[in-house]
């Protein structure tokens, strides 16, 4: 688990994930990750509305936190 602030993308590469290069438009999925706590501002165009809607799930590469914290299962 690792606390995201900042740019998109970063919580991930900080907690010593991988990330593929690819996955920098928000266009793949790859980099989907589980939402802990917190409200993704969603700037992908993987999800359908329902997943957007759920908030369960969001891509790391382009989505935001809607709210000031955002608890991501890394």
């Amino acid at each position: 688990m690792a606390r995201a602030a900042g740019r998109p993308g970063v919580a991930p590469r900080r907690a010593g994930l991988e990330v593929p290069p690819a996955c920098a438009d928000g266009r793949c999925g790859a980099c989907g990750t589980r939402v802990l706590e917190g409200e993704p501002d969603h700037r992908d165009g993987v999800l359908t509305g329902e997943e957007r809607a759920f908030g369960e799930t969001m891509t790391t590469c382009v989505s935001r936190g809607r709210t000031p914290s955002l608890v991501l299962d890394l």
